[in-house]
């Protein structure tokens, strides 16, 4: 085949067709061992696929029956990156000799030496200490500039991944026993850096050759000249990928067409918001929010916060003028607006000159120097040659209910004289808190029609997309109120706001007709297949016939796995230094699980030894232990800065 396909439809495509003879079964059994063979492991998948893809070579369809040669990358190079160290007499890696390929066009065109000491390895970095030794140690990263060139850079520990130690401060001859991985490890920090410089970058093979490590790379994905190509991008935003699609469907006529389908439109709905609000109040009511004089009277008194005084008449000796005997009325209108805060109310004292009563709301409270109980002129002689005077202290509180009420006073005096009452009010001025939960989405949910789509919970989201998130806010203390009224108070939410869903139009696109696929499910058995059809005069047709499942064959119990060891020096570095340094017995094992062929044979590697053979393995409990065992030793621990 020539041209370009997609990688997958390519080897699928040319699958050679199996023998007519054969069953299905049997078919898919072929076809899956086959897959398995070519792809049932990271190293069959890279070198049947990934690198023949990215070098430009041959690809086999899954039965090797077909080939053909994809054109997946813009460039390749059979050198990537060359990569030679020179461990020394101390362990440590002497020297690294860097040669690249930056501008992939198959030679190399940059090289350098690192001559510093190399004492540990990380998975993007080094790290550099005085020979032998772990002290004084340097964290370096790797790093690739615009121009492809590597380089390390000095940073701190923790801002390096996966570091072990390699100098004999952790062991003889670390570097030489281990040198394919210690190449694969140290090449892979600089891959690392190529790669997040230039994501156009990538491997197609890795080869080792003693102390050398070769690396085949292309450039995929983009043949652009600029590295930082649009779909790079979304790496650092991700957020921007919603925008973008939406933008690009606008622009697909296959996409318009399936938005306008039945199946697309779906139904019509509205978003509609509201919210669930606790309206607080907080009460600092003055005297006059109580009680207050709306006519009549000439003056107030106020003493303290919560108490006033109201006074009526004319008070000022022989101010009124009568004939033989006139009256005088002094009325005053008192407004109460809440008749709760009223705690004390008296008729305190009221005098005349000759004659007086006073009345509230037409009630007679008192009157003198003999009883005057009617409307009309006193029951006596008018001219008394004296001022009368009352102090009757007299409780009035039953009178003033909330609303206006009227106060009359009352003189009759025969030649001169004067008049005057005064009521004593005391209220309650505190500071008091009222609330509601004023719920505008009780509507909303009600309605069956009506999902809710998402929730604030006073700044948390609580529900997105109509799925829980399943966090709840804490408690909040908020304070209402200012100066003397500041209150405090504690609730489990204040505002929550939501959006429900609110299907307005199911007319786009019928329901579809479940029933007789519940029929089916409800009245079948195991051997026994149950229908329900429509016949032609729109009734129904219930049908049964024998029904067989296929034989399934038998499956393993499980996937044979086999459990290795082989001898390990404990080297990984942390910021305390180098762990073996840590233990009793910095000598260790390396444990490794492996997957048994089909004859049942455990694959050992190089230095391995088989600790359980092929079967079913369950380290579980084994498992449970270690993680509890670090979890205690975790909790046991306490960090002092005193001396042991």
């Amino acid at each position: 085949m020539a041209g370009r396909c997609l990688l997958a439809d390519c080897v699928l495509t040319f699958a050679a067709p199996q023998s007519r003879a054969q069953t299905v079964e049997d078919r898919a059994r072929a076809a899956a061992t086959a897959t398995q063979q070519r792809t049932g492991s990271s190293d069959a998948l890279r070198g049947n696929y990934l690198t023949p893809g990215l070098s430009g070579e041959a690809i086999s369809t899954i039965d090797q029956s077909r080939t053909f040669t994809p054109a997946i990358a813009c460039q390749k190079t059979a050198s990537l990156l060359e990569v030679l160290i020179q461990p020394g007499s101390t362990g440590d890696i002497t020297s690294i000799t860097l040669s690249q390929d930056t501008n992939l066009d198959g030679s190399l065109d940059r090289s350098g030496t690192i001559s510093r000491p190399i004492s540990g390895i990380c998975a993007n970095g080094v790290v550099s200490c005085e020979p032998g030794t772990w002290t004084q140690c340097h964290y370096l990263a790797w790093t690739a500039d615009a121009g492809r060139a590597l380089s390390l850079a000095e940073v701190a520990m923790p801002e390096l991944a996966g570091c072990y130690c390699v100098n004999n401060s952790c062991g003889a001859n670390l570097v030489w026993g281990n040198l394919d991985d210690v190449l694969k490890d140290l090449g892979g920090g600089m891959i690392g850096a190529l790669t997040t410089s230039d994501p156009r970058v990538g491997v197609a093979q890795t080869q080792v050759n003693g102390p050398l490590i070769r690396y085949v790379g292309a450039e995929a994905t983009a043949c652009a000249d600029d590295p930082a190509i649009a779909q790079v991008s979304y790496r650092a935003n991700p957020a921007t990928i919603q925008a973008d699609a939406a933008n690009a469907s606008t622009g697909s006529s296959i996409f318009q067409s399936l938005a306008a389908s039945g199946a697309g439109a779906g139904k019509a709905q509205q978003m509609r918001s509201c919210a669930i609000t606790r309206e607080v109040t907080i009460a600092d009511p003055s005297i006059d929010d109580v009680i207050s004089r709306t006519s009549g009277g000439y003056s107030e008194v106020r003493t303290g916060t919560g108490a006033i005084d109201f006074l009526m008449g004319s008070p000022t000796d022989d101010s009124l003028k009568g004939g033989s005997c006139t009256l005088f009325d002094f009325r005053m209108t008192l407004h109460v607006s809440q008749a709760s805060r009223i705690t004390a109310a008296r008729l305190v004292r009221y005098f005349a000159d000759d004659w007086v009563q006073v009345r509230i709301d037409g009630t007679l409270l008192g009157s003198g120097p003999s009883p005057w109980t009617t409307t009309g002129l006193p029951p006596g002689k008018c001219e008394k040659k004296a001022t009368y005077q009352a102090s009757p202290n007299l409780d009035i509180i039953s009178y003033l209910t909330e609303g206006d009420h009227e106060v009359w006073l009352r003189a009759a005096v025969a030649d001169s004289g004067e008049a005057f009452a005064q009521l004593h009010v005391e209220v309650d001025d505190s500071c008091t808190l009222a609330e509601r939960v004023v719920d505008q989405c009780a509507g909303y949910a009600a309605q069956s029609q009506c999902t809710l789509s998402s929730e604030t919970v006073d700044g948390v989201e609580t529900f997105r997309n109509a799925v829980a998130t399943g966090l709840r806010p804490l408690p909040q203390t908020r304070t209402f109120g200012a100066d003397r009224c500041a209150m405090s108070i504690s609730r489990d939410f204040f505002n929550r706001e939501r959006q429900y869903a609110c299907v307005t139009d199911t007319s786009a696109m019928t329901a579809p007709d479940l029933s007789r696929g519940a029929y089916i499910i409800d009245h079948s058995t195991e051997t026994l297949l149950a229908d329900r059809t429509r016949a032609a005069d729109g009734g129904t047709v219930s049908t049964t016939r024998a029904f067989q499942l296929p034989d399934r064959g038998t499956v393993a119990a499980c996937e044979p796995v086999c459990k290795t060891r082989a001898p390990g020096a404990s080297t990984a570095a942390t910021p305390t230094g180098v762990t073996g340094a840590l233990l009793n017995k910095p000598a260790g094992w390396d444990t490794f699980y492996h997957s048994c062929s089909a004859q049942n044979v455990c694959p050992l590697g190089s230095g391995e030894e088989i600790v359980s053979d092929c079967g079913c393995l369950d380290d579980f409990p084994e498992a449970v232990v270690m993680m509890q065992s670090v979890r205690l030793a975790s909790a046991d621990m306490v960090c002092t800065s005193s001396a042991p």
